[in-house]
């Protein structure tokens, strides 16, 4: 009671007035940079999505930018044409194939094998890690050419099994390498006690581990997803009528220069699923990127 009193009569300090104004100032030079990143970063995005609003016609009398004097030229045409194109509807299901297949592939087989390095003996196991830590910097490209001569041979080549394949492959170094280090840090005493138990290795996998391990996982699935969807080297040479959203995109450039009334709403389709991907699973980005980092 006495320690109450004494602090309900502390005199609270205030901060003055040219404490409060020197913080601002200094935090106003961070604010602005940080303002003029987002719109630098937004602008694109925005024109994007206005061309994709306008018809040809307004499109090549004046820039995106009418839509704000004269907004009635919004049209919803061109997002109707995309979807009536065989093209952008098959690359659409398509690219949705690889993406999901080459990221729950990898969160499943980079869990099962994070969960070994993490908790299980078993001989040179700091060993095949270190070849694992190896793999990450092993470029992508030096893998196409004989990768394009394996799929030849094997009947693979032009199939959405070979791309998810070949993303599995370079995704798994990376997604074994970030649960191992989240899942370490999981405290040993829980899976102590459900092997006295009498609990398995797959139950406690299942039950203890990838409850736990959600974060990282999550945040493995953004990365993923995001580099499998935006993917068009890999299309571009292990595929020829298999053809991605971004393969598709490139060959309408290609053929059709200016046809921008169907490339700017199909490269805005592309653009806007990955982003509701990310803002979807976002508060699990930055746990899933410090998995491992505090103990």
């Amino acid at each position: 009671m006495a320690t109450a009193e004494v602090a309900a009569r502390a005199p609270v300090i205030q901060e003055s007035l040219a404490t409060r104004i020197l913080r601002v100032v200094t935090k106003t030079p961070v604010h602005i940079v940080l303002v003029l990143i987002a719109v630098a970063w937004l602008v694109p995005t925005i024109g994007l999505m206005f061309t994709s609003l306008l018809s040809p016609e307004n499109l090549l009398s004046e820039g995106w930018w009418q839509i704000f004097s004269t907004p009635s030229r919004a049209t919803f045409e061109n997002y109707r044409a995309i979807f009536d194109n065989e093209t952008i509807t098959s690359s659409l299901w398509t690219t949705a194939q690889i993406a999901v297949g080459g990221t729950l592939i990898p969160i499943f087989v980079g869990a099962l094998a994070g969960y070994a390095f993490a908790w299980l003996e078993f001989p040179g196991r700091d060993w095949l890690f270190i070849l694992v830590i190896a793999l990450l910097v092993v470029p992508l490209q030096m893998a196409l050419i004989p990768i394009f001569s394996l799929y030849d041979a094997t009947g693979i080549f032009d199939t959405v099994l070979g791309l998810i394949l070949f993303h599995t492959a370079f995704a798994l170094p990376f997604a074994i390498f970030l649960l191992r280090n989240f899942f370490i840090g999981i405290p040993k005493d829980l899976m102590e006690a459900a092997r006295i138990d009498g609990a398995s290795e797959i139950y406690i996998f299942l039950r203890i581990i990838l409850p736990l391990g959600l974060p990282a996982i999550a945040s493995l699935a953004i990365f993923q997803f995001l580099w499998t969807w935006n993917d068009l080297l890999v299309a571009l040479v292990l595929a020829r009528d298999t053809q991605p959203i971004t393969v598709a995109i490139f060959s309408q450039l290609r053929a059709f220069s200016s046809n921008l009334e169907l490339i700017a709403p199909a490269t805005f389709v592309s653009l806007i699923i990955p982003l509701a991907v990310f803002f979807a699973f976002q508060r699990y980005f930055v746990q899933g990127l410090l998995a491992g980092s505090v103990k």
